[in-house]
């Protein structure tokens, strides 16, 4: 059943321009069984997805799989934090957060790099997700200068602005909640829907795969099958989502 979709399919249809949409799925490392069973769901569409991953959470099977999924499906790969560890010990977690030493922030970030690059090569965007989608103004001096470009946080926190940096955030989680209750899935087509609505021409969205159950990824075989064969979308990665993005800004 899609029904619940009628609002995402009527807000595409109503849309004038065309819409680049990419899926950035987070915490690739843990719990591979699930992730591996979200990309089948993406294969099947031939979707692109990227994925965060947590460098010291890789695995010689992770490495194995992906190379062999990527040879069939557009899949991007870029850094998720370090070891996806909380340093902030009041407040909101943060794992490159203010309670950290500038150093500190950096050794970890150069470390997650060279790990990343070590297991997958140049097939690593230089694209930074912090965990929890936060982190401080250090950590986003310390991205530039070892060599990643580009930032992807949720569309609510101030962009940095720095030379070097380009910003790729997010504008849609599918585990949004409201009133502190995770939404139903109409609620959710709604919101994505006023999303679309609003968009300039690039709507990123955010997946947990750990904490996706069968029927969680049912429901999105039902949503990229809508976006897979509408007229107005194309799916995209990151990569070339934040190139299209820059250009927007300086046009």
């Amino acid at each position: 059943m899609t029904g619940w979709l009628d609002p995402v399919a009527s807000a595409l249809d109503e849309r004038k321009a065309p819409l680049s949409v990419f899926v950035r799925n987070d915490d690739a490392g843990w719990c591979n069984t699930r992730l591996f069973q979200l990309l089948d769901v993406f294969a099947i569409q031939h979707f692109p997805i990227d994925l965060a991953v947590i460098p010291d959470a890789v695995d010689a099977e992770l490495v194995s799989e992906l190379a062999a999924r990527r040879s069939a499906s557009p899949i991007g790969i870029h850094q998720h934090g370090f070891r996806h560890t909380n340093h902030e010990p009041p407040g909101r977690k943060c794992e490159f957060g203010a309670a950290r030493e500038p150093h500190a922030q950096r050794a970890d970030l150069e470390t997650g790099r060279h790990m990343l690059l070590d297991r997958f090569g140049d097939g690593v965007d230089p694209i930074f997700t912090p965990p929890w989608n936060r982190c401080s103004e250090v950590a986003a001096h310390c991205l530039r200068d070892i060599g990643l470009t580009t930032l992807s946080r949720d569309e609510s926190v101030r962009a940095f602005g720095f030379d070097g940096l380009a910003e790729c955030p997010i504008h849609v989680d599918w585990f949004a909640k409201r009133r502190q209750e995770r939404m139903s899935q109409v609620e959710w087509s709604k919101y994505l829907a006023a999303q679309i609505n609003r968009a300039a021409g690039t709507l990123g969205v955010m997946l947990h795969h750990a904490v996706m159950d069968d029927a969680e990824r049912l429901a999105w075989r039902d949503v990229l099958r809508l976006l897979a064969r509408h007229a107005n979308v194309t799916g995209t990665l990151m990569r070339d989502a934040a190139r299209d993005m820059h250009a927007r800004r300086v046009s």
